[in-house]
């Protein structure tokens, strides 16, 4: 499946795929695109299958979703580029290295979820069935329960859900899409030395997802920076997160 892309950047700059985590957007990249990153690559961001304005068809295993980046960039255009995945989009990340590692010229991890528990994949699999609607933009910020900053939030409704005929808002999400794809996150990865490209792992210790076995399994395959605040570490640490990016791609 071709996914629908978000693009920012000079399209004759180097290329730098940028790819999210579940229930999110290609859009979660918009401000370190725009303030940062773009004006020295190309960024794209695609919504994966299930996700933003992309179809929704099944199956929704990783081997689709891998396969899905791959036809998507093909259709660009472009062979090979430097990748940064956040969470789910950090797993695929690794599996395309493991796959077609010729395609990935750099490899960025932005708290990977390398592997979940399987009892936690369970729960949040769970919590997953329900409908994502939300009374308002602040009930979408509450149902997050996280401590980035409300106005980040705020926008993030605004980009990713839809407004209702009766004015509530529905996330971009394909909700059987999403209870399968954390089944998926629970099944074993690749085996870090199938990480071949110069690799970047950014984690926040404060929110516990890339385990400390997994830290010491890519200790050996990539440079480690561990960042403040919570999992998404684009908005909590924006500034460590972007100047890490930029120095290691440079």
């Amino acid at each position: 499946m071709r996914l629908h892309v978000h693009e920012w950047g000079d399209p004759a700059a180097p290329p730098v795929v940028c790819v999210h985590g579940v229930t999110g957007h290609g859009e979660r990249y918009k401000r370190l695109a725009e303030e940062r990153w773009g004006s020295r690559f190309r960024i794209i961001a695609p919504d994966l299958r299930a996700h933003g304005r992309s179809e929704h068809d099944a199956p929704w295993t990783i081997a689709t979703h891998v396969g899905d980046l791959v036809e998507t960039i093909d259709a660009l255009g472009i062979e090979r580029a430097d990748w940064v995945g956040h969470s789910f989009g950090g797993r695929l990340v690794l599996e395309l290295a493991a796959r077609e590692p010729e395609r990935i010229r750099r490899a960025v991890l932005l708290d990977p979820a390398i592997q979940l528990l399987p009892h936690v994949a369970a729960v949040v699999a769970d919590l997953e069935r329900r409908e994502p609607v939300y009374d308002s933009a602040d009930g979408y910020v509450d149902a997050r329960e996280d401590d980035s900053a409300r106005h980040l939030v705020l926008e993030d409704a605004e980009l990713h859900c839809e407004v209702l005929p009766d004015g509530r808002l529905r996330r971009r999400t394909f909700q059987p899409a999403m209870v399968s794809i954390y089944g998926e996150l629970a099944s074993d990865p690749p085996p870090p030395e199938t990480l071949r490209a110069p690799a970047l792992l950014i984690h926040a210790p404060a929110y516990g997802l890339v385990r400390e076995e997994q830290l010491d399994a890519y200790a050996a395959y990539a440079e480690i920076v561990a960042v403040p605040g919570k999992h998404m570490v684009m908005w909590d640490a924006f500034d460590e997160v972007a100047d890490a990016v930029e120095r290691f791609l440079a």
